[in-house]
């Protein structure tokens, strides 16, 4: 072949090879680990939350994002591994929803991917940021402080149920938080000078047993804390603390549309969306240890006056009022 053939010839084979070169340079689509601890089937409202956060920001799952969805069951001891296998598909971000749990199980798999907390109680006592406003390292979303939230359930459980002397506090003591979440309570209840007995439950049959024993232990009323696997048998919930006649006030709204009494709480929807807004900003180039953790700024009372008369309670017209929701 002459001198200026194999130019041309190679010229050729270079403009044909550039859009291949340029194309496989192109970003592909960033992916995003959903690691929660409890099952896909009870978490759907979460999902749609997210989702809706996410669309709201540009981002549509199976458009320009994909999400990668791992679901702990309840099963806490499956986070760890769950986490990692996110890490080993080099996800662009983690969204950790269901408690602290799965926070940890993604801060110890890796130092360098982005997490987002979708809500979290006591984020800088669990070592997880190294505070609200700069949070450092990887890790930002959703933290609330629950020690004025558990007093403030106290107080009205109290208003609701005026004659409560004595206190039963359900907790799973498989949750990072547990021994932080019972210190809280005692001390609310100190404030209000109750006496509080604590049963714990980490499994549906420890539930029941738990129901039995307040039973055994005069209790006058319940507080249910802060938990994804308590969140997940809300309807069990409903039903003990009818069968037992045992006032009982909840984190969440979702425990009242259960059959639960009374919940004072932020909204997980409104944490997620904006859990979802943290995470198109990561993806769009933000670090998330300069992305403050937000507080939610909005808790709801929700009143079930069902569950009220069918455990012979009046709800007191000053309650009702304050009430954000009152389901009849």
């Amino acid at each position: 072949m002459k001198r200026r053939e194999l130019l041309i010839a190679l010229g050729s084979s270079a403009a044909f090879a550039w859009p291949l070169a340029a194309g496989a340079q192109q970003k592909t689509t960033p992916v995003i680990g959903f690691l929660h601890s409890l099952s896909a089937d009870r978490s759907a409202p979460v999902v749609a939350a997210f989702r809706q956060g996410l669309s709201e920001n540009g981002f549509v799952d199976g458009q320009n994002v994909a999400i990668e969805y791992r679901w702990a069951e309840g099963q806490y001891d499956r986070l760890p591994a769950m986490a990692a296998d996110l890490v080993g598909r080099k996800v662009d971000v983690i969204l950790t929803g269901g408690g602290t749990a799965p926070v940890l199980a993604a801060k110890q798999a890796t130092s360098t991917i982005p997490i987002v907390m979708g809500f979290v109680s006591n984020p800088v006592d669990s070592g997880l940021v190294d505070s609200l406003a700069r949070p450092g390292g990887n890790v930002t979303g959703i933290g609330i402080l629950s020690f004025d939230l558990v007093a403030k359930r106290i107080e009205l459980l109290s208003d609701l149920h005026p004659q409560t002397r004595v206190l039963g506090l359900l907790v799973n003591p498989t949750l990072p938080t547990a021994e932080r979440q019972i210190k809280d309570a005692q001390a609310a209840a100190s404030i209000k000078a109750l006496q509080i007995h604590v049963l714990k439950a980490g499994s549906e049959s420890e539930v029941d047993t738990a129901f039995a024993a307040l039973s055994r232990l005069h209790a006058d009323a319940l507080v249910v804390s802060a938990d994804a696997f308590l969140y997940n048998q809300r309807e069990q919930l409903a039903a003990l603390a009818a069968r037992y006649a045992v006032p009982a006030i909840y984190e969440l709204r979702e425990n009242v549309d259960a059959g639960g009494l009374i919940s004072y709480g932020s909204s997980v929807a409104e944490a997620y969306k904006q859990a979802a807004v943290y995470v198109g900003r990561i993806l769009k180039g933000e670090k998330p240890g300069d992305l403050p953790v937000q507080q939610p700024t909005k808790f709801e009372l929700v009143v079930n006056l069902k569950a009220a008369k069918a455990l012979g309670l009046t709800v007191p017209h000053s309650l009702l009022a304050r009430a954000d929701e009152v389901i009849e």
